[in-house]
C-alpha cells in the first residue's frame, strides 16, 4: 500500500462525505486508471436501482483491482457519475462500503445519462501501489 498523506486542510470546509480534500504519495510505483464501470452484470443484466448497479460497478472495479495485483486500499481516487441528484446518498454509501482509509480522493458528477438509457451510475478509479 501506498504511504499516503491526507490533506484537509483547516481553511477548506471539511469534506462532505468519506473522501479527502487531497492526498500526496510517493511518485515510485505502479499506477492503475481504470474505465468506467457500469452497472451490468457478466450475463449482461442491468439492475433496475441505483444501489444495485452500483454494487456491480464496484464489484468490477474490485475484480480490476485484484487483476493487478492490489485492492482498494491501492485506490487514490474515484470519479463517481450518477444521472439522477437523488441517487447521490446511496452511490455514496455503497462507494463508502468498499473505501478504505485514508479515503481516497471522490468527485460525484450529475450527468445526463450514458450509452443506454437504463444505466444509472458509472464509476472510474485510479489506484496507485507503491515500490516497497
Amino acid at each position: 500500500m501506498a504511504m499516503k498523506q491526507v490533506h484537509n486542510p483547516a481553511g477548506v470546509r471539511k469534506p462532505f462525505g468519506g473522501y479527502s480534500h487531497g492526498l500526496s504519495l510517493p511518485a515510485a510505483g505502479r499506477l492503475l486508471v481504470t474505465s468506467g464501470q457500469l452497472g451490468i452484470a457478466v450475463d449482461d443484466t442491468i439492475p433496475l436501482d441505483v444501489e444495485a448497479q452500483a454494487i456491480l460497478c464496484f464489484e468490477a472495479v474490485k475484480a480490476i483491482l485484484a487483476d493487478a495485483g492490489m485492492d482498494f486500499s491501492d485506490v487514490i481516487r474515484i470519479a463517481g457519475f450518477v444521472t439522477r441528484r437523488e441517487d447521490f446518498p446511496t452511490y455514496m454509501a455503497v462507494r463508502d462500503r468498499y473505501t478504505v482509509d485514508p479515503r481516497p480522493v471522490s468527485t460525484l458528477v450529475i450527468v445526463s445519462g450514458f450509452t443506454r438509457p437504463e444505466f444509472l451510475v458509472e464509476i472510474e478509479v485510479t489506484a496507485l501501489q507503491a515500490d516497497d
